[in-house]
């Protein structure tokens, strides 16, 4: 890959400047605060974006190069791959992401992938390095260095740690301190006191122990929910069987009903009886009147006979007697009855005949009552009909009323109680008893009830405590996991360590033993590094010397020979080497070495050179070495 040229619009100190690189070497040339620095910031920003994160810093990134004047704060890029393929990029730095064209400046930019965070990551794509690989291996920026010592042991350090690691910034030792610190700190073990599991562990324990003395109040709850279902059960049966016996009463009083109207229909039929009895004493009474007419009928022929027989008895006295005192008398008693009696059939006869018509009438009402008596037969007789009919009827509706009962509470209810129930007369008094009982079972519910909650106050502690033990566990269980996680992190690093030790290093350090013998013209042929992590550098007699022994330009050396040596593994594309004052500690014979090693290590790279002396350029002027000039004003 090969940067061709940059467009800045608007970047920290830099405005309207445009720059072509070319391949091999590019010395990027400007006094102190010209904006080296910037321009080497912009290539990082154009191809990673520039964030707004401090990381620790007073400002960030972002802040620092925002122009202070108002303007277009952007820029663009050009740039090619190794395949041949040309890309522009056009960058806005206070909108995410930026617009990404290919040779034909058709907009490719949705052809890459995007990250919520850092936006499209369209170089990652392209070339499969991350920013930080980028920052701690392709670019070296400017040091920030005060102290011949700080400086010292911190390239010393870095050197340490890209050997065993990888990684400049990154050290076995402090990893593995810093979980350890994690663990004990945040964590805690079977070891430590007053650590999160540790603080956990006692309240479970305080927890299961206050869970025992709970226990109890399950048991006694259990005992009381299956008290509590038995009543249920007496109760829904109950309850069944209440029903059963008010609908057994509807029916009864249904019939009763249905008795009172055929007992009215039998009182009917009871005065038919008596209507009928009446005129039959009605009849009677004429058939006395009747009789009553023959002794006055009779009284009258006596009238008559008796003064016929006095006559006779009075005439044969006075012819054997001959005395007519006697006879006068006799006839003058007899004329004196005469009258009497005269008198008295003529009443006689008027009270025949008045009893005449009396008799005629009666004979009429006789007849009458008769055909009135025969008529109120007929009508009882209908009437006993009906009244068997609808007793039939009664009977035969009442029983399948009680079948349909039967059938229907025969699942509920056995079938002799059932029986029992439907037969039973005193119906009444079976609800009243029934209802009572059932009272009875919802009244001891009740205090069942009662005595559940306040059961439950307590439980609800036992459940609050089982809560917090749920959460105590799962909270303990991910400390057990993160623990795990931790000594499996730990086991891995060390396993990487042995393997980085074993495999990795040896190449590294093969590779850098090279490259200081070629940078140094052999005054440094070999690099070891202990398990302590210190180094050693083998002179060019055979002795070996502290790497903190060495001078500062040595050490420069020694860390720049390293970090170049990752250049060939972290890409397939040949990506450009970007150096930024990192000959400010090189005496000239120093310098002069690693300018000949780099054109011909990589003279199929493209390198961009930021310094601020004229010493590069004399030296490549010198060695008859082309580059690319750049002058920043």
């Amino acid at each position: 890959m090969k940067i061709n040229n940059l467009k800045i619009n608007k970047f920290g100190k830099l405005e309207n400047k445009e720059i072509n690189l070319k391949n091999k070497i590019n010395i990027i040339y400007g006094k102190n605060e010209s904006g080296k620095s910037s321009l080497l910031e912009f290539i990082i920003s154009m191809f990673y974006g520039l964030s707004k994160n401090k990381k620790g810093k007073q400002i960030s990134n972002f802040e620092k190069y925002t122009p202070w004047e108002e303007g277009d704060f952007s820029g663009k890029i050009s740039y090619e791959l190794d395949d041949g393929k040309k890309y522009e990029v056009f960058r806005e730095f206070k909108k995410k992401n930026p617009k990404i064209y290919d040779e034909n400046l058709n907009d490719i930019s949705k052809e890459f992938n995007i990250d919520k965070t850092k936006g499209n990551n369209f170089f990652y794509d392209q070339v499969k390095i991350e920013e930080e690989l980028f920052l701690s291996t392709i670019v070296s920026k400017q040091q920030e260095l005060k102290l011949e010592k700080n400086v010292q042991n911190n390239l010393i350090q870095k050197t340490a740690n890209i050997v065993e690691t990888g990684e400049e910034n990154i050290s076995f030792e402090k990893i593995i301190n810093k979980l350890n610190k994690k663990q004990i700190e945040e964590i805690g073990t079977q070891r430590t006191q007053d650590r999160p599991i540790n603080n956990i562990e006692k309240k479970l324990k305080k927890i299961n122990e206050e869970k025992e003395l709970l226990k109890n109040y399950i048991e006694e709850k259990n005992n009381i929910n299956n008290y509590k279902n038995e009543l249920i059960k007496k109760i829904n049966k109950k309850e069944i069987k209440l029903e059963l016996i008010k609908n057994i009463k509807k029916i009864n009083e249904e019939n009763n009903l249905k008795n009172e109207k055929i007992n009215i229909n039998k009182n009917y039929l009871n005065n038919y009886e008596e209507k009928i009895k009446e005129k039959n004493n009605e009849l009677n009474k004429i058939k006395e009147i009747k009789i009553e007419n023959k002794k006055i009928k009779n009284n009258f022929l006596k009238n008559i006979i008796i003064p016929i027989l006095f006559i006779l008895i009075n005439l044969i006295l006075f012819i054997f007697l001959k005395n007519i005192i006697i006879n006068c008398i006799g006839i003058l008693i007899l004329f004196i009855y005469l009258i009497f009696i005269y008198k008295n059939n003529k009443k006689i006869k008027l009270k025949i005949k008045e009893e005449e018509k009396i008799k005629n009438k009666i004979i009429e009402n006789k007849n009458k009552l008769e055909e009135e008596i025969e008529e109120l037969k007929k009508e009882k007789i209908k009437k006993q009909e009906e009244i068997k009919l609808e007793e039939e009827k009664q009977n035969v509706e009442n029983k399948l009323e009680k079948e349909k009962i039967k059938n229907n509470y025969l699942n509920k209810i056995e079938e002799n109680e059932i029986n029992n129930l439907i037969n039973n007369i005193n119906i009444n008094y079976l609800l009243e008893n029934e209802q009572n009982e059932l009272n009875e079972l919802k009244l001891n519910i009740h205090k069942l009830e009662l005595e559940e909650k306040n059961i439950l106050n307590n439980l609800e502690k036992l459940s609050e405590l089982e809560e917090e033990q749920k959460n105590l566990e799962e909270k303990y269980e991910e400390l057990e996991k993160e623990n795990k996680y931790i000594n499996m992190a730990k086991e891995e690093i060390e396993k990487a360590y042995i393997e980085m030790k074993e495999k990795i290093s040896p190449k590294f350090t093969k590779e850098l033993s090279s490259n200081i013998s070629k940078i140094t013209n052999g005054k440094y042929t070999n690099v070891k590094i202990n398990d302590d992590g210190i180094i050693t550098v083998e002179t060019k007699n055979g002795n070996y010397t502290i790497l903190d022994t060495l001078s500062v330009g040595t050490i420069e050396q020694l860390y720049l020979s390293l970090r170049l040596s990752f250049i060939e593994d972290i890409s397939n594309e040949k990506m450009p080497i970007m150096l930024d004052e990192a000959f400010a500690f090189y005496d000239d014979e120093r310098l002069e070495s690693i300018l000949n090693y780099l054109n011909k290590k990589y003279e199929n790279r493209q390198i961009l050179l930021f310094t601020c002396t004229n010493r590069e350029k004399e030296i490549l002027d010198r060695q008859k070495i082309p580059y690319n000039f750049v002058e920043i004003n």
